[in-house]
């Protein structure tokens, strides 16, 4: 992606009976989210969009490791969300395993735990920080476009 992309496109996918709309400064997806309708003056052509488009239809796995995401969260959620990016397309694991994976936190604690909880709920850029990898734990995806994202990587 180059910076002079920035702005916000959106592109409608049957596969998943909605919109994706990614936010995108600085060579770097800011925001994904998953509107019934575009935001006005949304553009639809950017090639994350085909990527995703390639992914969604199953032509294509696509981990989109290269994707750059600009994080502004806390940074104890953004080592859970870099954890999250660590998993790749296809394998799932659950939220003791990626508590366990992420630097600084223990899976028997209940404040990391809710950290852990906290940060995958609050995920600005479902997909690409792949929350519907990781089992029995809130995500940002929506939960119907979750179950999609899964059964296209056989979960």
């Amino acid at each position: 992606m180059a910076t002079e992309d920035a702005g916000i496109y959106a592109r409608e996918f049957d596969v998943i009976d909605r919109y994706i709309q990614i936010g995108v400064a600085s060579s770097k997806v800011l925001r994904v989210t998953f509107p019934e309708t575009p935001e006005e003056g949304a553009l639809s052509e950017h090639p994350v969009l085909d990527r995703l488009e390639a992914y969604l239809t199953a032509r294509e796995e696509d981990g989109f490791d290269d994707v750059q995401v600009a994080l502004t969260v806390p940074t104890d959620q953004r080592r859970v969300l870099e954890s999250v990016r660590d998993v790749p397309f296809g394998k799932s694991i659950d939220m003791d395993a990626l508590t366990r994976m992420t630097s600084g936190l223990s899976h028997e604690d209940d404040a990391d735990l809710e950290t852990v909880r906290t940060a995958l709920r609050e995920n600005p850029a479902p997909i690409f920080v792949p929350d519907h990898r990781i089992g029995n734990a809130p995500g940002a995806t929506p939960p119907d476009v979750a179950e999609r994202l899964r059964s296209i990587e056989g979960l």
